[in-house]
């Protein structure tokens, strides 16, 4: 099981929220990415996560003997964890969005 691309995935979202609150000490990994790129690369992360799964799945479908259940169920486990976090950060954008939408200036 490799476990990479969700540690990364959490590691910049960490790395964005410090950014937002404007901790520098917690952000200094991420000093020179911009936010849309990272933002990016975790949607990417979250892509792969999902393909990865949909793959494992297929291959046990097909009976392939290196496929098994728990590494099946635990790759899909994997993906909807990752995707229903990416769908909380869209909406808390979304909701960000409109808050500065709506400041009077």
């Amino acid at each position: 099981m490799d476990i990479t691309g969700i540690d990364q995935l959490l590691s910049q979202l960490n790395a964005t929220s410090a950014l937002a609150s404007g901790n520098s000490s917690s952000a200094a990994g991420a000093g020179t990415a911009n936010f849309a790129d990272m933002l990016k690369s975790a949607v990417s992360e979250v892509n792969n996560a999902q393909q990865g799964a949909d793959k494992l799945a297929q291959a046990f479908q097909l009976g392939q003997p290196d496929a098994n259940i728990q590494d099946v169920m635990i790759s899909l486990q994997k993906a909807n964890l990752s995707f229903q976090t990416m769908v909380q950060v869209r909406n808390k954008l979304a909701t960000a969005y409109q808050d500065v939408m709506s400041m009077q200036v």
